[in-house]
């Protein structure tokens, strides 16, 4: 998904040039140095997995409330982390992930696809009355996510998502928003998302002003309908037919042929269905020359060309910069470190970037 602005529909205005990607020498990812929701969350279990489209129907409600003059809002986040325990993943919703995003068929769930899993749960503690942003403007800065362990289709899941480290930006208020699979008691898979809320300045947050996707200018996963920060309005992207095609290795440049129904395509495997992605129609109406493609549908897109290298455990990290106009190229280029790992960036033909990150095995 991606962050709406000032009001729901209005596209957001052109940003300031993002932050460089994630560097090898970074240390770890947030990933890792999360271990779980802070001390003194109270944990709350759902009966199943939410459903998106109900979760933007209460954060676009919830944004509009908290313009309300004289409205008391929160200014600390909810101590409660949301939990749905025995999710079982639909074998056909599997093959169709691997499918869209050219992973190797198996019954090992990749990065993204645990991603796609947690999201809901995630969004439900975002749209909470005590939450204390706007979900409408909430921008997707960086994601580090990593496989502790292999999760298998055949698994039941136990999904558990928080907030935490509400901090100061000059730009707004950032948060790190996180989940976790468990298998067996066992956690298997994290993700930490960074969100800033543009403009948004609560008392009371406490960190730095320059921390990492300080500069936000590309696409956000969360408000149901939203727009870009700084969305690229080029033109003279390689048009294609079909859902998306690449050529090129790991190790060198891979171009991206993305055709103009890949937001339709990303949409139905992760239930985000925002209408800046569905055509270019519904996009136009948020102000968009075209549909742009969901910035986590890249990222997996980034994983999924390393394959099975990356081996069974793994550190996955990305940052987001400008968005990807439908249809579209993208040229990818990988570069191999010492150490094992990969790092990559996506550019449009005009040398703009989209996404840089990194993948590094852990086994």
């Amino acid at each position: 998904m991606d962050a709406a602005s000032d009001a729901p529909g209005v596209a957001g205005q052109a940003g300031d040039a993002v932050a460089p990607g994630p560097s090898p020498d970074a240390g770890a990812p947030r990933s890792r140095t999360v271990t779980g929701p802070p001390p003194g969350t109270r944990v709350e279990t759902l009966p199943s997995v939410p459903g998106l489209g109900g979760l933007y129907v209460r954060g676009a409600a919830g944004s509009a409330a908290a313009r309300i003059p004289g409205r008391t809002t929160a200014t600390t986040l909810p101590a409660v982390a949301h939990r749905v325990e025995g999710v079982r993943v639909d074998p056909g919703h599997l093959t169709s992930y691997q499918h869209l995003l050219g992973e190797t068929g198996s019954d090992a769930l990749p990065s993204g696809f645990c991603h796609v899993l947690a999201f809901p749960v995630a969004t439900a503690v975002m749209v909470r009355p005590d939450f204390p942003l706007p979900l409408l403007g909430m921008v997707h800065v960086a994601n580090a996510a990593s496989v502790l362990r292999p999760v298998h289709l055949g698994d039941a899941l136990d999904v558990t998502a928080w907030t935490q480290d509400l901090r100061a930006h000059r730009r707004g208020t950032q948060l790190d928003v996180c989940a976790e699979i468990a298998v067996d008691g066992e956690v298997a898979w994290r993700g930490v998302s960074t969100y800033l809320a543009k403009g948004v300045h609560l008392v009371g947050g406490t960190g730095s002003a320059e921390a990492p996707g300080a500069e936000p200018s590309g696409t956000a996963e969360v408000s149901g309908v939203a727009a870009t920060v700084g969305a690229e309005k080029s033109s003279g992207t390689e048009a294609s037919s079909g859902v998306g095609t690449s050529s090129g290795r790991v190790g060198a440049s891979v171009a991206w042929r993305l055709g103009a129904d890949v937001g339709r395509a990303y949409g139905a495997v992760s239930g985000d269905r925002n209408p800046i992605h569905m055509s270019a129609l519904s996009a136009k109406a948020f102000g968009f020359p075209r549909a742009i493609a969901h910035g986590m549908y890249t990222a997996a897109r980034a994983l999924a060309d390393v394959g099975p290298r990356r081996g069974t455990t793994y550190d996955w990290t990305v940052e987001f910069a400008k968005p990807v106009l439908l249809p579209g190229r993208v040229d990818v280029t990988y570069t191999t470190m010492p150490d094992g790992s990969w790092t990559y960036a996506g550019r449009s033909q005009s040398g703009k970037l989209h996404l840089a990150g990194s993948v590094t095995p852990t086994t």
